[in-house]
């Protein structure tokens, strides 16, 4: 990540404040990278093409996985955010919500 994609003076920003960013632009990566393979597989007609593409979406899926745990590892109440919206049923806004809130407490 080049010192341009950073908001404050990289040389002000501690190590782990810095790998921190850096994970955040790879999830962020990731998630632009399973909307392309998402927008390909939708329009090509090849089946052995598309079969690729699958593949290669199901490596971008465990990427944005593991980047986005490391990322909740450590911040808690990040992950303490997400414990309340991810993996739940009902309204994703309400249960986001309600999550934002306990956090807060």
């Amino acid at each position: 990540m080049g010192a341009d994609q950073y908001h404050e003076p990289p040389e002000e920003l501690s190590a782990e404040t810095r790998t921190f960013a850096r994970m955040c632009a790879s999830l962020s990566e990731e998630a632009e990278a399973i909307g392309w393979y998402v927008q390909r597989i939708s329009v090509e007609p090849d089946a052995e093409a598309r079969a690729i593409m699958e593949d290669s979406l199901g490596e971008e899926f465990k990427h944005f996985s593991m980047e986005l745990e490391f990322l909740l590892r450590r911040t808690p109440k990040w992950r303490e955010t997400a414990n309340g919206i991810l993996f739940k049923t009902g309204d994703i806004v309400e249960r986001g919500e309600a999550a934002e809130e306990a956090a807060s407490d």
